[in-house]
């Protein structure tokens, strides 16, 4: 009679306790930074909108430079302002969720987390679309929290460049800072409200100068799809 090293039964007994936690051979989830792409492309997020002051201005300076962006809109503002949802979503632009109010998903369980979520997606859903791309508030997140949304549909979005313009910065300064650190397969972090007014300024003065040097801008999605084709 054979007998079975203890190591098999222990191999065994942690397979079981990885099922039973449904995190046995299931491929990570990661948030996404940045795209690895070879072509010059980039593309511009804007978080906690839509706001009543730079919402239009955003949609303006975009529409005369003929570029599409991402908004990461937060669910609250957009039940406030559904009009400027549709806006958005009028002007070839890619509706997105931040949430719907601006809590720290990684410090949330997850049933916490998911009723916030559906909030802002019944919220963004005035303009005929779900979002399938999430930033989290503040850049909070943790893998867990990746993977469940994930499964949900949802892939986690960050970022790779900050030119921090809710600090109030003057839009010379954010476009300086944006364009010296931009790199194919970048993501850029911008807001809407009161604390980055500057931002539409700025944002005629980024495209000009990063089409000079040969980018083009997309979507985040549009990002992603090159991504996964790229050899």
């Amino acid at each position: 009679m054979h007998r079975r090293p203890w190591g098999v039964f222990l191999a065994i007994g942690a397979l079981a306790v990885l099922l039973a936690s449904g995190h046995v051979l299931q491929e990570h989830s990661p948030a996404v930074k940045n795209a690895p792409v070879s072509r010059r492309i980039i593309a511009l997020t804007f978080d906690d909108g839509p706001d009543p002051l730079t919402t239009p201005a955003l949609l303006k300076a975009l529409a005369a430079k003929n570029v599409p962006a991402t908004f990461f809109l937060l669910g609250q503002n957009a039940a406030r302002h559904p009009d400027l949802v549709r806006a958005v979503a009028a002007g070839g632009h890619e509706l997105a969720s931040h949430g719907h109010r601006h809590r720290f998903p990684n410090k949330l369980p997850l049933y916490e987390l998911f009723a916030d979520l559906t909030q802002a997606e019944e919220a963004i859903a005035v303009a005929g679309e779900r979002p399938t791309l999430y930033r989290p508030p503040g850049g909070g997140y943790n893998d867990a929290m990746v993977d469940a949304l994930a499964r949900r549909g949802y892939t986690t979005v960050l970022w790779s460049v900050d030119p921090r313009d809710w600090e109030r910065r003057g839009a010379a300064q954010i476009a300086v800072t944006v364009v010296s650190r931009a790199s194919p397969g970048a993501i850029v972090l911008l807001h809407e409200g009161e604390c980055a007014a500057n931002t539409p300024e700025a944002v005629g003065m980024i495209v000009d100068r990063l089409r000079a040097e040969g980018y083009e801008f997309v979507t985040v999605g549009e990002l992603l799809r090159h991504r996964e084709t790229i050899k």
